[in-house]
């Protein structure tokens, strides 16, 4: 088989900043909550992505960068189940899962 079919190190590299990319302007441009969280699920995965590549081309006989990517994974389901809690509150009592009318919780 040719390398060039093979992707390297850079190339994972490339695919995990697209997904922190595309989550960071998901998480700065959505009024929905549910695509908010689902912006920071991308940034978490793109993080859990970067701990297993850097683990499989720099440090193959470990498994620290799995370890991390589970640990990642484990908060980030902590907090899509947490966060999603607080939008069936929130959409309860407002009828809206906008976040920019989330800034009324005081009243």
């Amino acid at each position: 088989m040719s390398n060039l079919l093979v992707p390297g190190a850079f190339h994972w590299l490339v695919v995990s900043s697209l997904l922190f990319s595309i989550g960071v302007y998901g998480l700065l441009t959505r009024r929905n909550a549910v695509g908010v969280l689902m912006s920071v699920e991308l940034s978490l995965n793109s993080a859990a992505l970067n701990f297993v590549l850097l683990n499989r081309f720099f440090a193959p006989g470990k498994v620290d960068g799995a370890i991390m990517a589970l640990f990642i994974v484990t908060v980030a389901a902590a907090e899509a189940v947490v966060g999603m809690a607080i939008f069936v509150a929130l959409y309860r009592q407002r009828k809206s899962v906008d976040v920019n009318r989330m800034n009324m919780m005081s009243g």
